[in-house]
């Protein structure tokens, strides 16, 4: 197994009535330009049958504050329970899909089905990156970019949570000047 791998809260549905989101940690990029992602679902899921339906789903990112909602939403089942009211969540209107996005999560990114992959114990849902929604607290005011370190994302692996490590460089770090490193404080 690859791991650790982001813990993240995955709704969908087009109507409230309709509303759920669940658990995965099997998900990632594939893909830059254009952009576009993926998750693998058990086709027995509640949420399963909705995004196949509808073709569309919001990857939420989540934070350790958000730890015992996360675990929550991936033991329980949409079809016995209201997820959303159930766990604390709360569901808001995205941009461009239908479905809503988890308005705790410091990222959500709004995603429409391209192509579904049976693959096993699992289908693989290959998805366009249609928008993506930050909060804006976690938005670097010099550089605009996205402050991972200070929103606390939390990952799983291999049964387990975890809370995101400090940053230890970025890309190309490991080739830069001395004296580059230095101004940046990466060493």
């Amino acid at each position: 197994m690859i791991y650790p791998l982001p813990a993240a809260l995955i709704s969908c549905g087009s109507t409230p009535e309709e509303y759920n989101v669940m658990t995965v940690s099997w998900l990632g990029t594939i893909c830059s330009n254009p952009p576009m992602v993926y998750i693998s679902v058990r086709p027995g899921r509640n949420s399963h049958a909705i995004i196949k339906k509808n073709g569309e789903f919001v990857i939420n990112l989540t934070t350790v504050d958000m730890a015992e909602a996360t675990d929550w939403c991936g033991v329980k089942s949409g079809r016995e329970t209201d997820k959303f009211k159930e766990s604390g969540l709360t569901p808001i209107p995205a941009s461009i899909v239908k479905c809503p996005i988890v308005e705790q999560s410091p990222v959500s990114i709004e995603c429409k089905v391209r192509e579904i992959k049976s693959l096993g114990t699992h289908d693989m849902f290959i998805a366009d990156v249609v928008n993506i929604i930050a909060d804006d607290k976690y938005i670097d005011t010099e550089s605009g970019a996205f402050d991972l370190a200070s929103s606390g994302l939390l990952v799983y692996s291999h049964g387990n949570y975890y809370s995101m490590g400090k940053k230890i460089g970025k890309f190309g770090w490991s080739v830069m000047k001395e004296k580059t490193k230095k101004k940046l404080g990466l060493k």
